[in-house]
């Protein structure tokens, strides 16, 4: 290790930054407590209530006093009300992550709270959590509720099978899914008072790799009017989320289709895909329109990935300096603490991020993938192990994704086949070293 004296520290530019125009918000569910600077009001700290009137009054109270900036911390979702009618109102409204206002200790009342974020806020010491435009929310909204009722929809689907498992009907451990045509097709029968096992079997598609005798056998249970009324509600159930779901559907499309195209379709049609996709055309072809790219060509990029991302991001990322800014934010970068030359830590930061996890997903689809990101994965996986295999990997999905949006240019194989063969003369060349070493010799095959 070289001397201190010898080293080169690269430090941070740091400008000051001071702005009075600024207040704080301490966010509640039924007050609001707001500070603005003390030579602004004779009465800098006032309390306001959460109702729609009370908001409006607010508003106008900030105006008065010549607030163009205003900082408040993301609580629950209480936070977005008050932040809807203050940006509609023409204020800059900064959302700061509660983690970075809480290092100093003392400060546990609401006042005390909105005072200190005001102060924080007026020295240039808070930054703004990434928000995007709302008529990106606005899908993102819908796109998150439609996850919530597909979890509720397993939910009953597992009410479904433990139905079956208390009749001693062992269907859905001989088909792979009891809500595919054949399962629906079965309990619908059953329902309706059909108990042969024979007469339930035909009913099984030609596709189910179980044969006819196999499904009859499993069909032969222990019906008792209790468990078949706890089935019939949980298909009931099931249906009327898919339903919900499915209107989930409609609303997104006509959301997407508001959004200003970033391509002409038809005078550039998407190409063919590349790679076998599992999901329908049509939503890969809408987010080419929306993004200008198409990302599904990204090895482990799905079209539900990158509609996820396009929810969680939208088709903007300008909003971050660079890639390193972007991949920060989700999370995927190690958050690296020194501290008297140590490194304490390397690990990355704990968030909650639709859109690193779906990048991590699709890393961890890269296993088999015979592509230059999949044999990235399998080398990271060898060396780290798979969890900071699938980091890495999910970083590198990031940085393409980030320069693809931001250039507007397709995905490119052949840089990461120039990596690769650049990392097998690297590995012919520590073999050669090793076996020279030992007292052997590399001869070409």
């Amino acid at each position: 290790m070289a001397p201190r004296s010898s080293r080169k520290i690269v430090a941070k530019k740091i400008s000051p930054m001071f702005n009075p125009d600024t207040a704080g918000i301490d966010i509640g569910a039924t007050e609001v407590y707001v500070a603005v600077p003390s030579e602004r009001s004779e009465q800098p700290v006032r309390c306001f209530g959460t109702f729609t009137e009370d908001l409006l009054t607010l508003a106008q109270w900030l105006k008065s006093c010549g607030i163009r900036s205003i900082a408040m911390e993301s609580t629950g979702v209480y936070w977005i009300p008050v932040f809807q009618i203050l940006d509609d109102h023409g204020f800059e409204v900064c959302l700061v992550n509660a983690r970075h206002v809480k290092n100093v200790p003392g400060r546990k009342s609401d006042v005390s709270d909105c005072q200190w974020l005001q102060y924080l806020h007026s020295v240039g010491l808070l930054r703004g959590s990434f928000r995007p435009p709302q008529q990106v929310c606005a899908v993102r909204s819908v796109v998150r509720h439609r996850d919530s009722m597909i979890h509720m929809a397993s939910a009953h689907v597992q009410h479904m099978q433990k139905a079956l498992t208390q009749m001693n009907l062992q269907l859905h451990h001989v088909i792979s899914d009891i809500t595919g045509e054949t399962g629906l097709a079965i309990i619908d029968a059953i329902l309706s008072g059909e108990r042969d096992p024979e007469t339930l079997a035909k009913l099984r598609n030609k596709r189910i790799k179980a044969s006819k005798a196999t499904v009859a056998k499993s069909l032969v249970g222990d019906y008792r009017a209790e468990h078949l009324f706890t089935l019939q509600q949980s298909l009931q159930s099931y249906r009327h989320y898919q339903g919900l779901i499915a209107e989930c559907d409609i609303k997104v499309k006509m959301l997407l289709s508001a959004f200003e195209s970033q391509v002409d379709v038809v005078k550039n049609p998407l190409p063919p895909p590349s790679k076998k996709l599992r999901y329908l055309t049509d939503l890969r072809t809408e987010l080419y329109r929306l993004s200008g790219v198409d990302l599904t060509e990204i090895p482990g990029i799905q079209a539900t990935t990158a509609h996820t991302l396009f929810a969680e991001i939208g088709p903007d990322v300008s909003k971050f300096p660079s890639a390193k800014h972007f991949a920060s934010w989700l999370g995927l970068c190690p958050d690296n603490r020194i501290s008297g030359g140590r490194i304490l830590s390397v690990q990355t930061r704990p968030v909650a991020n639709r859109a690193a996890g779906a990048l991590r997903l699709a890393a961890n689809s890269l296993y088999q993938s015979q592509t230059g990101l999949g044999n990235f994965f399998r080398r990271m996986r060898a060396k780290l192990g798979a969890p900071s295999a699938i980091t890495a990997t999910a970083h590198k999905l990031a940085i393409i994704i980030y320069h693809m949006l931001q250039t507007r240019t397709p995905y490119d194989e052949t840089r990461y086949a120039r990596h690769e063969e650049q990392h097998r003369r690297r590995m012919e060349v520590k073999q050669k070293h090793q076996a020279k070493a030992m007292g052997f010799a590399l001869v070409p095959a």
